[in-house]
């Protein structure tokens, strides 16, 4: 995957977020979650792109 690509993914993510964010009533508490839930996806799937996740997925014992 291109590296501009993934940069245009991320800037669309934080713009969704933001918006979600400032123009969406919601507890704090909520967004709180939102956010975390929102990070460990785009880190997942950042690991998955640059090919980190997947040698850690098939590691076997």
């Amino acid at each position: 995957m291109p590296v501009v690509t993934v940069v245009i993914v991320l800037i669309v993510v934080g713009v969704l977020l933001w918006l979600i964010n400032r123009y969406i009533p919601m507890d704090g508490k909520i967004k709180s979650i939102l956010n975390i839930v929102v990070v460990i996806c785009v880190i997942i799937w950042l690991l998955k792109v640059f090919g980190l996740l997947g040698s850690v997925t098939n590691f076997k014992v």
